[in-house]
């Protein structure tokens, strides 16, 4: 593979670092807070909840629907 191939997984790995390393410090100071556990409850539910929750249900399923095509054109041979 050539070294302009590696770019978008490089650029995945890096990405996927820098989001790790700044989710997983708030999440842990989330929920060690009580008052943002306190307003993580009060928000649950609704119909906006519903709403945020199937986009992102969406996203998910366009991705890997992205990722499964991707894999399976680069595992076909190539034609003649």
């Amino acid at each position: 593979m050539t070294s302009l191939g590696k770019w978008p997984a490089r650029l995945g790995t890096v990405l996927a670092g820098v989001a790790l390393t700044i989710l997983v410090p708030v999440a842990a100071w989330a929920t060690s807070d009580p008052i943002v556990a306190d307003i993580a409850q009060r928000r649950r539910g609704g119909i906006l909840g519903g709403i945020v929750w199937l986009c992102c249900l969406a996203v998910v399923i366009v991705v890997i629907g992205v990722v499964a095509l991707v894999l399976m054109r680069r595992s076909r041979p190539p034609r003649s």
